[in-house]
């Protein structure tokens, strides 16, 4: 047997042994989406009640694991990089925590020792000959907090794919491994109504052959990549990869072949889709998965001419400020790489970043574009950074505009039921 195999053999442990390694007062960090371990996660809440004072870190938890309980908050409670349906909730009602920051910057805050990473949970990939495993779903901040943290547990199972960048940690760094089988977690397609179809041609209109993609998530991004499929020489660098972005891959539509950063490679820092997406991922030398600090970097992001950014936004106000994350003071998600990505395409020779939104919420009994933003709301995207604006109705380019050219631009393409109301609170705000 192998130095490695050997090393592997001494280490393979049950999930409740794994999870006695954990220590009261330490925080776990947690990959995004489909990086979470079930196993290790499900033999953390039964042992949540002889813990005090442990805390969770994640994106976007997929699954609501018993932790993830008020009653028991105390032993182990969750922090959340950003929300998701699991633990939204919480944060509503106070009781699970949010961390502000750009996803670019978790791995610099996790590395300077400003956010704790004593424990690291991940789904592994089988090791290789080498003793490597491929933290291929989500290496984001994790490869910053295996970095940092004092123990390292992955759950391997072959059902994940061994991904090839920056992504990777040696048998040698481990500190437990459990073994599970059981299918990964896949996220189908948003649905897709004729609102988001519409937004998306007109953002499909506006990216030209050779550019290159970030799409984010949300029903709106995967409506543009439905619409990109006749344009030619596309290239992908991006935080999520997703079945919209596979689509494309298959198409023809993505070759990554006019890239000017990393030209033919697929770039993501995170998957979430369905198993033909993780199969894709396997050994592929076209693909590569890397920390969030070198995908989300703007100047990185930027290296690629005609970078196209797609994102959405809850609220838009006439200056052009974004509300992406909050319904008012009430958290809805995070910060996320939103900024990072629309500074990147500003910086991009030839880019554009596009921040896309149905006109109106509630049966259309409210506006999105709102002459102010509802008090308490989260600014994602400042009014500073914002470009395109695209909702069914059409498209503002704020960029370079006046205050009073960007409202009457924004006024625009609001639903038309609110444009007079609009108007009428532009001329008190001395907008008009």
């Amino acid at each position: 047997m192998s130095n490695v195999h050997q090393q592997y053999a001494q280490k393979r442990v049950t999930a409740a042994d794994a999870v006695a390694m954990i220590h009261d007062g330490e925080t776990i960090v947690v990959p995004t989406g489909v990086g979470e371990p079930p196993t290790l996660l499900n033999a953390l809440s039964d042992r949540r009640h002889d813990l005090r004072d442990v805390v969770v870190s994640q994106i976007l938890p997929l699954r609501k694991y018993n932790y993830i309980d008020e009653g028991t908050s105390h032993n182990v409670r969750h922090d959340a990089y950003f929300y998701g349906g699991a633990t939204r909730p919480g944060g509503q009602a106070g009781w699970i925590d949010f961390l502000p920051a750009y996803f670019s910057e978790l791995p610099m805050l996790i590395d300077r020792g400003l956010t704790p990473a004593d424990v690291v949970v991940s789904m592994a990939s089988p090791m290789d000959a080498h003793g490597y495993f491929s933290l291929s779903l989500a290496p984001d901040y994790t490869m910053a907090a295996v970095r940092r943290a004092r123990v390292i547990l992955l759950e391997v199972n072959p059902n994940v794919p061994f991904a090839y960048g920056d992504c990777h940690v040696h048998v040698s760094q481990v500190s437990g491994i459990v073994e599970s089988d059981e299918p990964l977690f896949e996220v189908g397609l948003p649905k897709i109504g004729a609102v988001q179809e519409a937004i998306g041609k007109y953002v499909a209109d506006l990216i030209e052959d050779g550019s290159t993609l970030q799409i984010g998530y949300g029903g709106i991004p995967d409506a543009v990549v439905m619409q990109l499929q006749h344009k030619r020489d596309l290239g992908i660098h991006t935080e999520m990869i997703g079945d919209g972005i596979l689509s494309l891959i298959e198409s023809g539509a993505v070759t990554n072949r006019r890239k000017t950063f990393m030209p033919g490679k697929t770039v993501a820092t995170f998957a979430l889709g369905s198993n033909r997406l993780y199969r894709h991922l396997d050994r592929n030398p076209a693909l590569e998965m890397h920390p969030v600090d070198f995908t989300n970097d703007p100047y990185n992001a930027a290296r690629n001419d005609k970078l196209c950014a797609i994102n959405a936004t809850l609220q838009i106000d006439l200056l052009g400020q974004c509300g992406s994350e909050s319904l008012g003071h009430v958290p809805y998600s995070g910060t996320g790489g939103q900024v990072d990505f629309v500074r990147a395409a500003n910086r991009s020779n030839g880019g554009r970043a596009f921040i896309v939104l149905p006109s109106t919420a509630k049966n259309d009994t409210v506006s999105r574009i709102a002459p102010v933003l509802s008090p308490g709301t989260h600014i994602t995207t400042s009014k500073n950074d914002v470009n395109y604006v695209v909702t069914e109705f059409g498209v503002a380019q704020l960029r370079g505009k006046t205050a009073k050219q960007r409202a009457e631009a924004l006024i625009g393409i609001a639903h038309p039921d609110f444009r007079g109301e609009l108007r009428e609170a532009a001329k008190k705000m001395n907008l008009f």
